[in-house]
C-alpha cells in the first residue's frame, strides 16, 4: 500500500468547513489502496471546536504532532475577540475598527507572512525530514490555508527526494480579506514571490473551482485539477419538514454577505401578504454578523428571526434536511467568483430547493444549475427573486416544495476521492 503524507493544520476537533475536506479524503483514501499518514499541530489554537467529527476520524490512522506557537493566543490578551474573529478570516470594516484591532491586523499582514502560523514551518520540516527518511515515503500533501503548509512542502521538496501535491482551498494573494490586511509594499510582494515559488515548484496542484484553475494557470505551467468539495453519505436519520416556510442560511454570515434584496423582497412580501407572514420564519444558524441583524431590523424582519448560533456538523446536517429553503450566499465581489462553499454540497443532497446569491459568473451558479438544486441570484434582482420566492411559497401550501436533482454522484466524497488517488499514482 503506498503510503502519503498529509501535513494540515485543521483537523478534529476543529469545526468549520476547513477541517473536513482532508478528514473525508483520508477516511477513504485505504479504498484506493493508499495509506494517509496526517501531520497536525499538536496544540493549535482553533476558532471553532466540533467534537463530533473526532468520531469520523478512520481507525488505526497515523497522526503526527508536534507544538506550534500560537500568535493568536498573546492577540487574545489585547482583544480576545478579535484576535478569534481574525483566527477566522474575519475582519470588519476599517471605519468601525478599533486601535487595538488595527495595530493587530497591522501586525498579522506585515510580520506574518504568509500567515500566523509560518514559525511552525522550520521545526515541521526538521521533524518530517527525519520522519520521511525512516518510513520510506515519497509523496507529500499539503494543504491551505493556512498557507504556511505549503512552505513545508516547498522545503520538504527542496530536500528530499518526494512528489508534492499543493492544495488550495482556497486562493492566496486574491483571498477575500487579504486586501485587508493593511499590507506594506514589501508584504505584498513577499506574499506574491511566495506564492509564484510554491505554484512553480509543487508537482501537483489541486484547486477547488474552475475559476481559480484560471487564476493559478496565469502564474504556472505545472499541472492543476480541479476537485471540488463534495457531499459524504451521513447517518441522519430522514426528519419531518419544519411546519412554517423556513428559510435557513447554515454557516458563517459575515457582514459583506448581506443580500439586502432578499430582506426587500421578504418585507414588501410580508407587509402585503398576511398568510405569508403568517407562515414565514428566518432560521439563521452559526455566527452572523451585526451588521446582517442591523439590515434585518431595518426592514423590520427581526420579527421573523430565529437566531440559533453554532452547531456541530450534525446539527447542521438536520437543519439542512428539516428547513424548507436552504439559503447561500457569497459576497457579491470578482474575488469570490471562485468561492464554491462547502456547504453547497451538503445542501444539493438535503432535497431542499436551494436559494442563493452571489456575483455574476460564479463557478456556484454553474453547478446549482447543472444539477438542477435550486435558483442562482445577483444582488439586485429583485423582480425575478420575488418571483421565485412566491413559487416555493405556493409549492409549501400545496405541500410540493421539493428540489429534484440531478448528476450528483460526481460530487459523492468517495468519488472525489477516487480521482485524487488518480493523482497521487501518477
Amino acid at each position: 500500500m503506498k503510503k502519503v503524507l498529509v501535513v494540515t493544520y485543521y483537523w478534529p476537533p476543529a469545526g468549520g468547513p476547513g477541517v473536513q475536506r482532508w478528514l473525508k479524503f483520508v477516511k477513504y483514501l485505504r479504498d484506493f489502496n493508499i495509506e494517509p499518514i496526517v501531520y497536525i499541530p499538536k496544540n493549535p489554537s482553533y476558532p471553532t471546536i466540533d467534537e463530533s467529527l473526532v468520531a469520523e476520524i478512520p481507525l488505526e490512522i497515523t497522526i503526527l504532532k508536534q507544538p506550534i506557537k500560537e500568535p493568536y493566543k498573546l492577540a487574545g490578551l489585547l482583544s480576545k475577540k478579535y484576535s478569534g474573529n481574525m483566527s477566522k478570516g474575519i475582519i470588519q470594516q476599517a471605519s468601525r475598527q478599533t486601535f487595538i484591532e488595527k495595530l493587530l491586523l497591522f501586525i498579522r499582514g506585515n510580520l506574518f507572512i504568509p500567515d500566523a502560523r509560518k514559525t511552525w514551518v522550520k521545526p515541521s520540516v526538521k521533524f518530517l525530514r527525519k520522519y520521511i527518511n525512516a518510513n520510506d515515503i515519497d509523496t507529500i500533501i499539503t494543504t491551505g490555508p493556512p498557507h504556511s503548509m505549503h512552505l513545508i512542502g516547498l522545503q520538504l521538496q527542496q530536500q528530499l527526494k518526494l512528489t508534492w501535491l499543493a492544495d488550495f482551498r482556497d486562493p492566496w494573494t486574491t483571498i477575500g480579506y487579504h486586501s485587508k490586511l493593511k499590507l506594506l509594499r514589501f508584504a505584498r510582494l513577499k506574499h506574491k514571490r511566495l506564492e509564484k515559488k510554491v505554484l512553480q515548484s509543487a508537482d501537483q496542484i489541486i484547486v477547488t473551482s474552475p475559476t481559480t484553475k484560471l487564476e493559478f494557470e496565469s502564474i504556472t505551467k505545472r499541472p492543476i485539477a480541479v476537485i471540488t468539495n463534495g457531499y459524504d453519505v451521513n447517518s441522519v436519520n430522514e426528519i419531518q419538514l419544519d411546519t412554517k416556510f423556513t428559510l435557513a442560511h447554515i454557516g458563517t454570515l459575515l457582514s459583506e454577505r448581506n443580500p439586502e434584496v432578499l430582506w426587500q423582497v421578504i418585507s414588501d412580501i410580508v407587509s402585503g401578504d398576511k398568510e405569508f407572514a403568517s407562515q414565514f420564519q428566518l432560521n439563521l444558524v452559526g455566527t452572523v454578523s451585526k451588521e446582517i441583524l442591523k439590515s434585518l431590523d431595518a426592514y423590520g424582519l427581526s420579527q421573523f428571526l430565529n437566531l440559533v448560533g453554532y452547531v456541530s456538523h450534525e446539527a447542521a446536517i438536520r437543519y439542512q434536511k428539516q428547513s424548507q429553503i436552504l439559503l447561500l450566499i457569497e459576497i457579491d465581489a470578482e474575488h469570490t467568483k471562485c468561492i464554491i462553499p462547502g456547504k453547497l454540497f451538503e445542501y444539493m443532497v438535503s432535497s431542499r430547493p436551494i436559494l442563493a446569491f452571489g456575483p455574476r459568473a460564479a463557478d456556484m451558479a454553474q453547478i446549482i444549475t447543472s444539477t438542477n438544486t435550486g435558483a442562482y441570484f445577483e444582488y439586485a434582482e429583485y423582480d425575478s427573486l420575488k418571483t421565485k420566492l412566491l413559487e416555493y411559497f405556493n409549492d409549501y401550501k400545496q405541500h410540493k416544495l421539493k428540489s429534484r436533482p440531478i448528476g450528483l454522484k460526481q460530487y459523492n466524497r468517495k468519488a472525489l476521492t477516487g480521482q485524487l488517488a488518480l493523482l497521487i499514482d501518477k
